[in-house]
């Protein structure tokens, strides 16, 4: 058994409350178990910073969260570690947010339409509900015209700010269902609860 859970996520300082809120069940079974949570930015070097973590804190669950930024393949943990001359065990500890985390957003139309309020244009954002096939190009433009109307302004402008608050208040539970790999992060971590 480990002695805490790390998360290691690719992105900003300013997501961590959000992150913190969207992984609030795993937060909150791991204290039930006694076992420190922990979220810790990457901040544009998350292998770097995550072989740190493998090498400085080998009695944690220590966890890569990250942007595919392309499609998801099977394979593509496992290269990872081999790129970055890790073990291959590590490659049940790297997960990935596809193609980019902004993917998840799309899961919760609903509360991106009420977090940016008038001027909020819905129909710009992709209709699949399955948003890791959505292409980043895709996501990108749909967001940017989706908001760039409104009183919050562009998304891309406030990235790291809006992107914090839009985590925090997106249900879990309909990214888990529109985002697979997502839903690979959450059950791996609650069954080692169980």
């Amino acid at each position: 058994m480990f002695s805490e859970i790390r998360i290691y996520y690719e992105g900003d300082v300013r997501l961590k409350e959000g992150f913190r809120a969207f992984f609030g069940e795993i937060e909150e079974r791991a204290k039930a178990k006694g076992l420190p949570f922990r979220l810790i930015d990457t901040n544009g070097d998350p292998d770097g910073d995550f072989g740190i973590a493998i090498r400085s804190n080998p009695n944690a669950w220590n966890i890569l969260l990250k942007d595919s930024e392309h499609p998801h393949s099977q394979k593509q943990s496992r290269a990872l570690c081999t790129k970055n001359h890790w073990s291959a065990s590590h490659a049940n500890s790297i997960f990935w947010m596809v193609e980019m985390m902004e993917s998840w957003f799309h899961a919760d139309k609903d509360t991106l339409g009420k977090f940016y309020g008038n001027g909020f244009k819905r129909s710009a954002l992709k209709t699949n509900p399955r948003v890791e096939q959505i292409s980043k190009k895709d996501l990108e433009s749909g967001l940017r015209a989706a908001t760039k109307a409104t009183p919050k302004g562009n998304y891309f402008d406030h990235k790291a700010e809006h992107g914090g608050r839009l985590l925090s208040l997106i249900d879990p539970k309909l990214v888990r269902q529109a985002a697979p790999n997502c839903e690979k992060l959450f059950a791996a971590v609650l069954a080692r609860f169980s």
